[in-house]
């Protein structure tokens, strides 16, 4: 089975970019509809005219510069910044009077969009710059700056900091959290190789030390020497597990999204009420029969999406080899599957002497992580549970239990 896991960012920021194109376009025809609102405050009306044209096509032309930060470079942010100081200097020249009468300038709050611009680029210093030097220009447009003047310029300044101020933060926590997911994908791939390791390589180690110590002479030095092995696999693969953090499946929260792609395995055609991708457990769990191994079930398909139904038969496996290594060479087991609407319970059971109390604990702590990794790991991938019960000299059960819409990993917690 082929996996492939991908992070796929989302920029918070987006919205906002967009949010400041549409605020330049609509300040711009509001810039446009002040001129024949007031046509006889101009002397000069042919300066104001040229001046909007150009703020028109600039403000249309100029749109594609706003869609992300990528595309908002410096030049364009020093180019627009220079139209919005222009504008507001040119209002001296189309109205003689603008220094008695406390008007709007010609760009009037087109400006602000020009600042948020460097806000949104460059956090709250950029922000500040850009501001600074409105409030210069329109202090020297107004000549004899009155209240509303130093009021308007203060909230622009105030505006446009705590504007940049935001994204920076935004910016940070989007980092944050990109990394905390890229650790999340790295641990569960490490706890997907531990799982292989101990289904495959430790059992081995395992047999061939047990094999070779009983055969004595040279087998005995070459058991010994896969228990040691053994040992040092077990201690790379414990050390190498940091826990799983919990990533958040509120989209509102989050800026990153994690999307896992599986090629189910086998190549069969669905059959009569079986969905593209689905796959009968039981033909999964059927090898696992033999002579001292019962398998019951419904006598229909057990239908599951093939990821879970390969992870659940997995976790029976790895329950299977426990009650052959741990229960004795005579212990029988049972394999009960049943199918329910809205989940599938796996019951193995063993007649074998059952788990001393604390022996889990210390098994794990020695690194052998069979229960922790093999079965609780694989149901807690799929979002199901694992119970495990065990009474000395009663023998185990494991019960396994996995949701009818259980897919790939979706980091929640299991039992």
């Amino acid at each position: 089975m082929a996996k492939r896991e991908r992070v796929v960012r989302m920029s918070v920021e987006l919205p906002l970019w967009r949010a400041l194109a549409g605020y330049r376009v609509l300040t711009m025809l509001y810039a446009l509809l002040l001129l024949p609102l007031n046509p006889d405050k101009f002397e000069r009306p042919w300066v104001a005219y040229t001046f909007l044209a150009f703020l028109t096509v600039w403000t249309l032309v100029t749109l594609p510069y706003v869609r992300s930060a990528a595309a908002c470079t410096r030049p364009f942010l020093a180019a627009d910044l220079t139209v919005a100081l222009t504008g507001i200097m040119l209002t001296l020249v189309a109205d003689a009077h603008a220094q008695q009468i406390d008007g709007p300038t010609l760009p009037s709050i087109w400006t602000a969009g020009s600042v948020l611009a460097f806000a949104l680029k460059g956090g709250w210093r950029w922000a500040g710059f850009a501001s600074s030097l409105v409030a210069v220009a329109n202090m020297v447009e107004r000549g004899d700056p009155t209240g509303d003047t130093f009021h308007n310029v203060l909230l622009v300044w105030v505006a446009s900091i705590a504007m940049g101020y935001v994204v920076e933060v935004a910016r940070a926590s989007e980092r944050t959290l990109a990394r905390a997911l890229e650790i999340e994908a790295a641990t569960r791939e490490r706890e997907r190789l531990a799982r292989d390791i101990h289904d495959g390589v430790l059992q081995v180690l395992a047999m061939v030390q047990r094999r070779g110590t009983a055969l004595g002479g040279e087998a005995a030095e070459l058991g010994r020497m896969a228990g040691d092995q053994e040992v040092a696999l077990r201690t790379l693969v414990s050390s190498g597990l940091v826990p799983a953090s919990r990533a958040s499946e509120d989209a509102s929260q989050g800026a990153l999204v994690r999307a896992v792609d599986d090629d189910a395995p086998g190549g069969r055609r669905p059959g009569a009420g079986e969905e593209p991708g689905d796959c009968d457990l039981r033909s999964l769990l059927a090898p696992r029969t033999g002579a001292r191994v019962t398998l019951s079930e419904p006598g229909a398909p057990v239908l599951l999406p093939a990821v879970a139904a390969t992870e659940l038969a997995a976790a029976v496996g790895a329950a299977l080899d426990n009650v052959e290594r741990h229960a004795g060479a005579g212990a029988h087991a049972w394999i009960l599957v049943e199918d329910w609407p809205d989940e599938v319970i796996v019951t193995v059971r063993d007649d074998g002497p059952g788990i001393p109390d604390g022996r889990l604990a210390q098994a794990e702590g020695e690194g052998r992580l069979g229960v922790a990794l093999s079965i609780r790991g694989r149901l807690r991938d799929l979002g199901g549970t694992a119970e495990l019960i065990s009474v000395p000299g009663q023998g185990t059960e494991v019960e396994l239990k996995v949701p009818r819409t259980a897919g790939p990993p979706r980091g929640k917690d299991g039992a």
